[in-house]
């Protein structure tokens, strides 16, 4: 079926209105009716092929909400009408270690919702910046927030599962002290679970104005890491600092608050790499430096659930559309509080 989308046809092209298609629900497939989709940083850079690989046209869109339109023969545990989602993932492997543990996102044949490989015209995903979409049961989310919430719950497909399965891998909870580095798409996000899951959280940020911002998220204490007097006065008091932040920078500033077998996670994706951390703020104190990639499909069910429950959304911006151009631009200036989302029934205007 030929359905509306927003995509662009090359790197240095503006995204632009265009008709692709979509293949009709195989047995175990879910057609999605797309209410709204998340804007993430990822978008720009893989649309503008500052990552390797990008085919065109490219569609983003892995931050997807919606209803159920219709569903294959075979699929049981969704039906016409459900309220759904679906995050970075679309298709894996099915077999390999990491999908039997539901660790899909780690698995080597992940297929990415937009830019990877499909038998599907035209041989690559294309995202949710578009009408329909038509997904695997395995990979479709039931969400449990009132409608009414749908679009303040598209970015927890990608960036609340990005901050959410750090969290959880190391523990984060009552009695442990958590830094989040970057009050973005991001980090926004990582101070409001870090807070429902018991934790004493601490925001970094470079900008005295964000202060105020970040104590409303739910943030206990805020730290201006260009105050080098306010940096020192944090040392070797963190159980784990979830970095968000999308752009090189020194990453020993953050790591030598730490405390004995501390970690810090790397969740930020910039474009090009960080300086090289000293080794010996590391091994002085077995601290972790590590990275994590959004979540597997159980998960992020369970982060839904849990966004539910204690009645977590993003922050959100919603635009048109028609929009996107100017509000890409407008992210990399961060001027956005904290996640643009498109209202995809302006995609038929």
């Amino acid at each position: 079926m030929s359905v509306k989308a927003y995509g662009a046809h090359a790197a240095d092209k503006p995204l632009e209105s265009m008709d692709i298609t979509r293949r009709a629900p195989g047995a175990h497939d879910v057609q999605i009716d797309i209410a709204y989709c998340g804007v993430c940083h990822s978008d720009l850079h893989q649309v503008r092929a500052e990552w390797a690989g990008t085919q065109f046209p490219c569609v983003p869109g892995h931050e997807i909400v919606g209803k159920v339109a219709a569903v294959g023969a075979h699929v049981s545990g969704f039906k016409p009408g459900d309220l759904v989602g679906i995050g970075c993932i679309v298709d894996s492997c099915k077999q390999c270690e990491d999908c039997d543990s539901g660790l899909e996102n780690y698995c080597d044949g992940m297929v990415g919702t937009y830019n990877g490989v499909t038998e599907d015209a035209p041989g690559w995903t294309l995202g949710g910046y578009s009408q329909e979409i038509v997904v695997h049961e395995r990979y479709v989310l039931r969400i449990g927030h009132p409608e009414a919430q749908l679009a303040a719950v598209a970015p927890l497909l990608c960036a609340g599962i990005t901050t959410y399965s750090p969290l959880r891998h190391w523990n984060a909870g009552p009695g442990k002290t958590v830094g989040v580095v970057g009050i973005g798409g991001l980090g926004h996000m990582g101070i409001k679970l870090a807070r429902a899951m018991g934790a004493h959280v601490v925001a970094f940020t470079t900008s005295e104005s964000k202060r105020e911002a970040a104590i409303a998220l739910g943030a206990d204490e805020v730290v201006v890491s260009r105050d080098a007097a306010a940096m020192a006065a944090q040392g070797k008091r963190f159980d784990l600092i979830v970095n968000t932040v999308a752009a090189p920078h020194d990453l020993d500033a953050f790591l030598a608050l730490l405390k004995r077998d501390g970690a810090m996670v790397l969740v930020g994706a910039p474009a090009t790499p960080h300086p090289s951390p000293n080794v010996f703020n590391m091994i002085t104190k077995r601290r972790t430096l590590a990275g994590s990639m959004i979540g597997g499909i159980p998960e992020t069910q369970e982060m839904l659930d849990f966004c539910a429950k204690h009645q977590i959304v993003a922050d959100i911006e919603m635009i048109t559309a028609s929009e996107i151009n100017d509000a890409y631009e407008r992210m990399l200036k961060g001027d956005v509080k904290y996640r643009f989302v498109i209202d995809n029934a302006s995609l038929s205007a």
